[in-house]
Formats: C-alpha cells, structure tokens, sequence
C-alpha cells in the first residue's frame, strides 16, 4: 500500500526540503521503495540529490503542462530504492497556464495515479507558498508533514496554512491529514527556539513530532554535495536526528493504518 505524503509550509526556509529528502533517504536505506516529486520551481530537492535543475531533459512541468507520461520523466539517483520526479525553473509558469485547465487541482493526482502502486511512498516537496501546485500537492497526497524553523517568525502565517489544509479536507480531499508537525533548526543556545516549540506543543500536543531537528553545519553542507545526511555524514547530529524522526513517522503511520483496520 502506498503513502503519499506531501511536505507544506508557505514560509520559505523552514528546512521543508531538507525533511523531505532526508526521511526520503533514510526509507530508501530501510529498503522500502520511495519516489520524491519535486513541485517547486526553485528544484532544490532536485539539486540536492545532485541531479542538475537546468540539465534534466523533463521535469514535472511537462507532466503537468503538456501531459508527457510521468514514466518519460522519472529519474532514478545515486540512492538505490530511491527515484525522484525532478522540478525545472520552467514550472514557476506552470500556475498562469493551468488556469483554465479541467480538473486543475487534480492534475498531480492524476498523474501519480498510474506509478504510485510500485512505491511504499511518494513524497511530494511543494514550493513555499499555497497557490495551485501546493494545492495540487495536497490533493494528491494522503497526509500532510508541515516542517517549522524554531523562530517566532515561523509561527506566522501557521494558521492560514491550517485553513488551507481544512479547506482542502473539506472540498478537494476528505482524506487528508496531518500527519505531523517537525520543529527544524533548533538551536538549543537560544531561549527562544524551545518557547516556539513550546508553543507548537500546547496548541498541537497530538501533531508535534517529538524528534526535533538541530541547527547543523553538516546538515546545511550536504545538498551542495548532492548528498543525503545518511550517506554524506550519517554519524552526525543532523543524521541521527533525521534517522529517529523517520521512525516517529513510521510508527505514526502503524498506528494510524491499525486504528483504520479498527
């Protein structure tokens, strides 16, 4: 059975690539199949597995815009078991020349529907901003990881995204959910940084990860080296955290297929 999990916050820089490529990795090290899909048109996830933005020959652009089968686009990396559907600059377009297109908020879905039974999960990166391809990512995805940098400034702009997500539920998705909250670049030398995750864990004390990501060089070198913190340096803090929210998620993920069977 496969998971779809799209990874969402509209702030920028909140590490939201980071989460998703290295829980990515470290599902791919468990031996389980997994597919990244870059939406965003910046084609971080994309570089950071050291693939080149400019040099892939299709991206998800061409799936969505001019329908190109996404089996012309898949792309395997460095990591076994993992595959990655890379993103283009060419995609920041993408939201004007949807407008008019017939089930637009589906497309994404649409377009997983025919590979998603060969993976145990698809996670979807979408850009930081809730326009049409977020939309489209949470649409197409079962559960919803909103990663948050350990700053006041990150708590902005929290509930519209919240909204967002209930809207969707509401309208587009009934299945969605959140499948939880990961504090990210946590610096434990400031007071500030554990009154944020305090304050995320009094108002969501059932979707805040108990994992939390620290601020880290190693963590903030590894996408230049095109590398996952499993391979580039997996005895690091930043490796180890990731590693041990990976398996917070999995269990999460048990325990909400068992109360499903229930």
């Amino acid at each position: 059975m496969t998971t779809i999990y799209t990874f969402a916050n509209q702030k920028g820089g909140v590490g939201k690539t980071t989460t998703a490529i290295n829980i990515a990795a470290n599902l791919a090290a468990r031996e389980k199949k997994v597919l990244l899909v870059d939406m965003d048109p910046q084609a971080n996830a994309t570089s950071s597995l050291g693939i080149d933005k400019t040099g892939a020959l299709y991206s998800i652009y061409h799936a969505l815009v001019e329908e190109l089968p996404i089996d012309q686009i898949l792309m395997l990396t460095k990591r076994l078991h993992l595959d990655i559907v890379p993103s283009s600059p060419a995609l920041a377009g993408a939201e004007v020349e949807l407008v008019g297109a017939e089930r637009r908020e589906y497309l994404l879905a649409d377009i997983l529907a025919p590979v998603a039974p060969r993976y145990d999960y698809i996670f979807i990166d979408s850009p930081p901003s809730l326009g049409l391809l977020t939309v489209n990512a949470l649409v197409a995805a079962d559960a919803v990881i909103v990663p948050i940098q350990c700053e006041y400034l990150a708590l902005e702009g929290l509930s519209q995204l919240l909204e967002t997500i209930k809207l969707v539920q509401n309208s587009l998705n009934p299945r969605l959910r959140i499948a939880g909250m990961a504090m990210t670049m946590y610096d434990s030398r400031t007071h500030l940084a554990l009154q944020v995750v305090e304050e995320v864990a009094k108002h969501f004390p059932d979707k805040i990860f108990r994992t939390i990501i620290p601020r880290s060089v190693r963590i903030a070198e590894a996408p230049s080296f095109g590398e996952p913190l499993v391979s580039f340096d997996p005895k690091s803090r930043g490796a180890q955290a990731y590693e041990a929210l990976t398996t917070e998620l999995v269990e999460r993920e048990n325990k909400s297929r068992s109360q499903i069977v229930e």
